[in-house]
């Protein structure tokens, strides 16, 4: 069992700079896959951002490439998302999710992805 908690989030004007973490109790945190997913009002979740167990190999969404960088500290089970140049179109709820894939390619789909924390807002203003 994983639980994950996030925090970070916050209101930012258009430009800045913000960093989620996400904090997972258990002691395999080391074995997951770790996402992150957002959910603007209106929309459907969608994925962010991926990074494998080791922390080798990440994946991006094309909307975010290049702004935004995803990371993690095992050591401290610990899972960061550093956002830079933040559009107003980046505002929704961010949420985290761990599973234990074994490709990159699956990092973006929502189904294989075990647990989910509830969510941070993150709300960028023009």
């Amino acid at each position: 069992q994983v639980q994950l908690v996030e925090s970070g989030g916050g209101l930012v004007q258009a430009g800045g700079s913000l960093r989620l973490s996400c904090a997972a109790s258990g002691r395999t945190f080391s074995h997951y896959t770790m996402g992150w997913f957002r959910q603007a009002p209106g929309k459907e979740r969608e994925f962010v951002a991926g990074i494998s167990w080791s922390g080798s190999s990440t994946r991006y969404a094309d909307s975010v490439k290049g702004r935004f960088t995803i990371s993690r500290d095992n050591a401290e089970n610990t899972v960061y998302l550093q956002m830079n140049s933040l559009k107003p179109e980046d505002t929704a709820v961010y949420y985290c999710a761990a599973g234990l894939l074994t490709t990159t390619q699956a990092m973006i789909h929502m189904h294989v992805y075990d647990y989910w924390g509830q969510g941070t807002q993150v709300t960028v203003s023009s």
